[in-house]
């Protein structure tokens, strides 16, 4: 008969199952075909089992998403082309020397006359989808220089295409382009293309050519069809793992996101009794705890959640759990109820997770998540708890940190209108004094201004931004004032577009430049002193510039202005410094006072604020 099947005995392990194949009909060779691929479609479960349990390490993962530098090359070459090598060892003898179909155990390397119907392309062609080339003609030499090395006619041949498969599909994963993983339809086309070169490269290297042609007959369509499947399955489960993970990270991180977010909103007045509540409220509806409780040092500060009916804000912290906590500041679960000690009698709070909040390294209370039983605290719960206890602390040290921001802002301010020199407002009610015999509306007009300029003093601290508009409201207050003290001695001139008077700045930004030009540049001047003050549009920003004529300020000085905190005989030294300081902390260097000053030839001051800050000319 044409085909026969048979065991041959013999008390050695199987590695390699043999088909033997030759001077068959072609009706004989479509059965010994179909027959082939359902036994390498067997195989494909291998495939998908393999897919499986790499997906299930944390450190296959990694390697996929780590920067292909030299060491990860090397570690996903070495693992592909081991895959690769599986793929050799679970492959299929074929013998094209017979008219026989037979199953012959046996573990010494292929004879001459033998072939490998196998799944080894597998391996090296999913490692240069996942890694590019230098994975795939890693994975590709590893496992065709182990093939080459078995033996067999088509030795050589096997193994040059097994590297080629590999390069080419590394090619794929360029082309493709910055894909985390590649879509599973290229990858079957790409299984289908590696596989069918193959083919050809057995027909042009494999020698005696008969055998080559009647082994591909045979052995190419089985191949090409259950590689290509076990391709596309091996990248399917590979990116339905990973796409699902993305999703429940990125889920968990948009989770955070709003918790901290939240928080944030909440703890802007610092740890309260509301502030914890809402908190508290907010951690049980994004936690599976039944109850969530915050307490500071010594007192509960909210609990919602079950038992909320009798552990109530405002009672003294009583548990000797909760003290521990507070005592070493590491997070602890409660091993029995007597360290819960809750004295209501019934209450269902049998175990708790509890966090310590810190700021500065230093306990200033407890984060408490409560259950009914200890089984129902997984391991993701103690790290979601210490996560947010964490992210708890870390809040409150900015909230913190903003409140020292403010009251340092506020106290640069106050240190300003402290530097107001008392002779201003004694030589103003001279002044004022002097023209209500002589000229009452004057009088009366220099004092509402001299009230409105104290009053914009006062409230200056109260707000972040003023416009410019109010500044120059209250520049005019105090220039009015002076000038009448100076009469002729003194010239002002304003120069400012009414489009720009909606810009935002800082309070108290304008008006100290205008006093240290008068105070300062024009001190000892003889001839007229003249400010002008300008508000230009340039490139986006509004161009603000207090220029004088006076006695003009020497290079060296100017750098101490703006950069340090000087002392001066008139004041402090501090206006120049602090108007400088508040600008770049606001809007960024591009901000920062500027002073062009020739001696005797004057000094001009400027800034750039920028117009969408409220400067919209529309």
């Amino acid at each position: 008969m044409s085909v026969a099947a048979s065991f041959r005995q013999k008390n050695r392990p199987s590695v390699f199952p043999c088909l033997l194949v030759s001077r068959v009909l072609p009706d004989e060779r479509s059965f010994l075909t179909v027959q082939l691929l359902f036994l390498m479609i067997e195989h494909i479960g291998l495939i998908v089992a393999i897919a499986f349990m790499l997906t299930r390490l944390t450190t296959f993962r990694n390697l996929i998403d780590h920067k292909l530098d030299p060491w990860t090359i090397i570690q996903l070459s070495i693992v592909f082309g081991l895959f690769g090598i599986v793929g050799t060892y679970t492959g299929i003898s074929i013998r094209p020397s017979t008219s026989a179909f037979l199953w012959i155990p046996r573990v010494e390397a292929i004879g001459f006359e033998e072939a490998l119907a196998n799944s080894r392309v597998v391996g090296v062609v999913i490692g240069g989808l996942l890694g590019g080339p230098w994975v795939g003609l890693g994975a590709g030499l590893i496992a065709g220089i182990h093939r080459t090395l078995l033996g067999g006619f088509t030795g050589l041949a096997c193994g040059i295409s097994t590297v080629t498969a590999g390069l080419f599909a590394g090619l794929v994963y360029l082309k493709v382009g910055n894909r985390r993983i590649v879509p599973t339809s290229k990858a079957l086309l790409t299984g289908v293309i590696a596989e069918t070169t193959q083919m050809l490269i057995i027909l042009l290297m494999a020698r005696p050519w008969e055998s080559a042609v009647a082994l591909v007959q045979v052995i190419a369509l089985p191949m090409i069809l259950a590689n290509s499947l076990g391709i596309a399955l091996f990248v399917a489960i590979i990116r339905s793992v990973i796409n699902v993970e993305d999703r429940i990270e990125a889920n968990q991180a948009q989770k955070v996101l709003h918790i901290a977010d939240q928080m944030l909103v909440n703890l802007r007045r610092g740890l309260t009794e509301e502030s914890a509540t809402q908190i508290s409220k907010l951690l049980l509806k994004t936690t599976g705890a039944f109850a969530v409780s915050v307490t500071d040092r010594e007192k509960i500060l909210s609990h919602v959640g079950i038992g909320d009916d009798h552990h109530l804000p405002g009672h003294t912290v009583l548990t000797e759990a909760t003290k521990r906590v507070l005592k070493t500041g590491q997070l602890y679960i409660p091993k029995s109820l007597d360290e819960i000690h809750c004295p209501q009698k019934g209450c269902p709070l049998a175990v708790a997770i509890i966090v310590p909040l810190k700021k500065s390294d230093e306990v200033v209370g407890v984060l408490k998540f409560y259950y009914l039983n200890t089984k129902q605290i997984k391991p993701v719960d103690e790290e979601v708890a210490q996560g947010l206890g964490k992210l708890l602390s870390h809040q409150l040290e900015v909230v913190d940190a903003q409140n020292h921001a403010q009251l340092i802002q506020e106290a640069e301010i106050k240190a300003l209108q402290a530097q107001m020199n008392p002779h201003f407002l004694f030589n103003s009610l001279n002044t004022i004094v002097a023209l209500v015999r002589t000229r009452p509306d004057m009088a009366r007009k220099l004092l509402i201004q001299l009230g409105y300029f104290f009053r914009q003093n006062l409230n200056a601290s109260l707000y972040e931004f003023v416009t410019l508009r109010q500044e120059i409201d209250h520049t005019r207050a105090y220039l009015d004032i002076e000038q009448a003290r100076f009469t002729e001695r003194l010239g002002i001139k304003l120069e400012i577009d009414p489009l720009f008077e909606n810009v935002l700045l800082p309070p108290l930004t304008l008006q100290p430049l205008v006093e240290n030009g008068i105070r300062h540049g024009l001190k000892g001047l003889e001839k007229t002193g003249e400010i002008l003050v300008q508000v230009t549009e340039s490139e986006g920003y509004a161009l603000i510039s207090v220029k004088d004529n006076g006695i003009g300020i020497s290079p060296e000085r100017i750098a101490e202005l703006l950069y340090s905190r000087i002392e001066s005989q008139e004041g402090t030294g501090l206006a120049l410094y602090n108007v400088n300081q508040r600008l770049k902390y606001h809007f960024g260097e591009e901000s920062q006072l500027h002073i062009d000053s020739e001696l005797e030839h004057g000094t001009c001051v400027w800034f750039r604020v920028p117009l969408q800050k409220g400067g919209d000319r529309t």
